[in-house]
């Protein structure tokens, strides 16, 4: 989808479909105002005929009105002025499907007169645009061709008053592009089959958004180096699998070159049948979402290359695939970490963090200014903040703060949970340095007290999606992008 600024007025511009706001009571925006006097008075009827009342998430797609250059018009109600920032993206995302379901070829908006609450034109440029790719995105690439849909709009025009808020309004626009195509990359590779995108296929992506890009280098660690590194947990949780495990490094230069790295590390079990500990049948399809925190790595990554970022990035991905078989690792095995600690395996189903901490501890020789990981972890979290919420927990204050702020920014929202010596005790064993499971009481919490005890070394943070990087059920079911938005805000604001 293309995406684009420039300086018009909206009666005067000629597009598909024109979109103006109204609020709450028929209230007009400014651009509403234009059309209405352009139009002499068509938007005023419309609303005393009570039709249209402006309220939080109404949309109305109607011919164009004489006096105005559009073929439709859009009505974007907003509800109460100022306008929450929950208000304007869920009335957004309404109008956007409303204008998808059209014959649409190209839509322009214009928010003169707008105000929402702590937010700027710009955060609302941004938001449109990452719902306008989102909301366009299809997975249909497994259907016949008869059973594909095509959606018709490709062009989002954002109007602009006057040349300087067009600059502003264009890099905006170009953020929000970069952002929405690293959701829809995310997206596609976790709504992909397991049998379609193995670790290997998480390398070849990784190696596909580097391809030209002179900033950007791919490494990938086989399992032969992970051994000679001592990567006994990661590799116990590949043992089962004909799929090799992958540790992949993505290494991003567009900072000063001594400028410490940030580093996001992606859990990437590219299907999870729980090996020995085998999860029940029903439902077993959706874990193939089980490498979604790999997924948001590599759609990050990507939008930083798009935007081309004044910052040192690292993106790791940890790619295995976690199966039952002869050779795979058994309930009570004890395995070495590259950190030098035994874990016993208490439950092969709780393999992310076995995954995961031999690449956190991998990660320290990049002596990095912050580390987050991020993984579909833990079930618990998903019982404690539902779907709507991703869990944060970490050692560091300011990493949490910072990401707290470009969760605000986002509306990718998460919620801070606590740690402490209480919650590491439950995963003391009588046979290893530390269990992988802290028994069922505070799951997402002891999940991340393990990761803590291989992140001494620097700032570091944890964001458990498990409820938060897919949709389960209905007509949306599939991979969600998140959290792309709040890890791309969090680096945006580090420059």
């Amino acid at each position: 989808m293309e995406f684009l600024a420039k300086s018009a007025q909206p009666e005067k511009h000629k597009s598909g479909c024109l979109a103006i706001t109204l609020f709450d009571g028929g209230a007009l925006s400014v651009s509403a105002k234009k059309i209405d006097d352009a139009s002499e008075g068509a938007i005023s009827k419309i609303v005393k005929l009570g039709d249209f009342s402006g309220a939080s998430g109404q949309a109305m797609l109607l011919p164009a009105p004489a006096g105005i250059q559009a073929q439709r018009l859009l009505l974007i109600g907003l509800g109460k002025l100022p306008v929450s920032a929950k208000s304007f993206r869920s009335s957004m995302s309404s109008a956007l499907s409303r204008v998808i379901s059209s014959k649409t070829k190209d839509l322009s908006i214009c928010f003169d007169g707008v105000d929402v609450d702590k937010h700027d034109i710009e955060w609302m440029v941004a938001q449109t645009g990452e719902l306008a790719a989102t909301t366009t995105y299809t997975f249909n690439q497994f259907k016949s061709k008869e059973q594909k849909k095509a959606i018709n709009l490709t062009k989002l025009t954002f109007l602009a008053d006057g040349k300087k808020q067009q600059t502003a309004l264009t890099n905006a626009a170009n953020n929000a592009q970069a952002i929405g195509n690293g959701m829809n990359t995310t997206r596609t590779l976790g709504n992909l089959p397991g049998n379609e995108c193995p670790p290997a296929y998480l390398a070849k992506e990784a190696k596909k958004i580097a391809k030209g890009q002179k900033k950007l280098t791919i490494k990938v660690i086989e399992e032969k180096e992970m051994k000679e590194l001592g990567m006994g947990a990661l590799l116990s949780v590949s043992a089962g699998s004909d799929q090799p495990a992958k540790l992949i490094i993505m290494e991003y230069k567009g900072g000063k070159k001594n400028d410490a790295p940030h580093v996001i590390v992606g859990k990437g079990v590219t299907f999870d049948t729980g090996g020995i500990s085998l999860k029940p049948g029903g439902d077993m399809d959706q874990m193939k979402f089980d490498m979604c925190g790999a997924a948001s790595v590599l759609g990050t990554m990507q939008a930083v290359v798009e935007m081309d970022l004044a910052l040192n990035v690292i993106g790791v991905i940890t790619a295995a695939e976690n199966m039952p078989s002869g050779g795979a690792t058994r309930p009570g095995d004890i395995v070495t970490t590259m950190a030098g600690l035994t874990v016993e395996i208490l439950n092969t189903d709780a393999e992310g963090r076995l995954v995961l901490c031999d690449a956190l501890t991998y990660v320290k020789k990049f002596k990095p200014a912050s580390v987050i990981d991020i993984a579909t972890l833990t079930g618990a979290c998903l019982v404690a903040l539902g779907n709507h919420t991703s869990g944060m927990l970490g050692n560091n204050d300011e990493v949490m703060d910072n990401l707290r702020f470009a969760a605000d920014s986002t509306q990718d929202a998460v919620w801070q949970l606590p740690m402490g010596e209480e919650y590491m005790r439950q995963l003391d064993s009588p046979f290893a340095d530390m269990a992988n499971i802290g028994g069922r009481n505070a799951g997402t919490i002891t999940a991340a007290c393990f990761l803590s005890r291989f992140t001494e070394d620097y700032p570091w943070a944890h964001l458990d999606i498990a409820g938060t990087a897919w949709i389960s059920a209905g007509p949306k079911k599939g991979a969600t992008g998140r959290p792309v938005p709040l890890l791309t805000q969090y680096l945006m604001n580090q420059v």
